[in-house]
């Protein structure tokens, strides 16, 4: 496919590829032959007042000798006469030496004779094939490639059959007898639209409804109107999370509230947290607890200096491996195993680092001559080295030297 279409501009030769690679399975003679389409580019906002309606067409002056013509349809009710309103200027049409136009946010339902490339139209979804969506426009097909019905990969297109919705014209070819459309391309401009007003008001503490875009092992990439931002793993839940897959998936409608924005980014980075918005178990739980209390827990995890372990809905303590048994041990494994049910002793909270220490060995009474659960010098073992080398078996007395 040549990257030109007739009477246009060159298209972005991944799009052209796309196009190219999603027909390769559409008979052509199943396309209708179609006007030559205009240039295709930005197109211009402008505001004129409304000078006539004549029938189901809405006349505009711009100026003493520029005028165009707007579809009333583009209108929920008729304009005033001499009203001012935005107008977008989709082409010009030679024949008339008229602009012909839009309204922002107006789907415009085509008559065939009018449509142009680069115009926003409402299409209907007639069936799917293996490249994308049979469409249908004012009684024409028309074809819509996989890539470009959303802004994400959609596994299953056979939703959308059956329904309408704003498209934009992509490529109007009459030589080649096919018309492309993109839903993608109308997405993209709304997305961009709702993210320039959220970004100009967008600060740290406010709280939005949004939806899960993306599942990662560090977080979760959360669609806030128009931009994304990033809930990182540790705030999503005040208990530990190992995998955030366990809590959301993609698709799934979440409220999060906005901890930092960093404009200095291209893009802008933003910082959201879900656990924000629910209240800190912790403060309720560490609240009923008490030092010196023995409460039973479960063992969530190990770890060389000791064993965390759960005692109710969001609230751990760490076990410290001296804490464990009345004996030296070298691994907390060779006490406890991961979700055992033990007996802890409450030995400390502090409500500033969140942090509670438990011991499982003072929840026992130590070895006789223990002194009450700490380990003798008897039983040490660089002592008992000291005697193997010095004799004698009693205990060593002196000082240095």
């Amino acid at each position: 496919m040549s990257p030109d279409t007739p009477g246009g501009s060159p298209m972005d030769p991944a799009l052209e590829a796309e196009i190219e690679a999603a027909l390769a399975n559409v008979s052509m003679a199943d396309i209708q032959e179609v006007p030559a389409a205009p240039t295709r580019g930005a197109r211009a906002e402008k505001e004129g007042r409304v000078v006539q309606i004549r029938g189901e067409e809405v006349l505009v002056e711009f100026g003493p000798r520029i005028s165009g013509v707007c579809p009333l349809a583009a209108f929920d009710e008729p304009p005033a006469l001499g009203s001012k309103h935005s107008f977008t200027i989709e082409r010009r049409d030679l024949d008339d030496d008229m602009l012909i136009l839009s309204r922002k946010g107006a789907v415009s339902k085509a008559k065939w004779s009018d449509v142009a490339q680069g115009q926003i139209i409402e299409a209907m979804c007639t069936g799917t094939n293996k490249g994308g969506l049979e469409m249908e426009v004012s009684g024409h097909k028309a074809f819509m490639p996989a890539g470009q019905v959303d802004l994400r990969h959609i596994p299953d297109l056979s939703d959308f059959v059956g329904k309408k919705f704003p498209c934009e014209i992509m490529e109007l070819d009459k030589q080649r007898g096919r018309m492309v459309l993109s839903r993608k391309s109308v997405l993209h401009a709304e997305r961009k639209e709702k993210r320039d007003a959220l970004m100009a008001t967008l600060q740290p503490g406010q709280s939005f409804d949004g939806v899960v875009t993306s599942v990662q092992q560090y977080g979760v990439f959360v669609d806030i109107g128009g931009v994304d931002g990033l809930v990182h793993v540790s705030d999503m839940a005040w208990e530990r999370v190992k995998n955030p897959g366990d809590l959301v998936k993609e698709g799934d409608a979440v409220r999060v509230q906005v901890l930092k924005v960093d404009m200095d980014q291209d893009p802008p980075r933003i910082g959201l947290g879900m656990k924000q918005l629910v209240s800190d178990p912790f403060t309720a739980a560490a609240g009923e607890l008490k030092e010196g209390e023995i409460v039973s827990g479960t063992v969530t995890r190990l770890a060389a200096f000791g064993a965390f372990v759960k005692l109710a809905e969001g609230i751990e303590g760490l076990v410290h491996i001296s804490e464990m048994a009345h004996k030296r041990i070298a691994r907390p494994n060779q006490v406890v195993r991961e979700g055992e049910v033990v007996q802890v002793k409450v030995l400390s909270i502090d409500s500033d680092t969140k942090r509670i220490s438990l011991s499982i060995k003072q929840t026992t009474e130590g070895p006789k001559g223990s002194g009450g659960g700490q380990s003798t010098r008897a039983d040490d073992p660089a002592l008992r080295k000291l005697r193997a080398r010095f004799g004698g078996g009693g205990d060593l007395k002196g000082g240095l030297g």
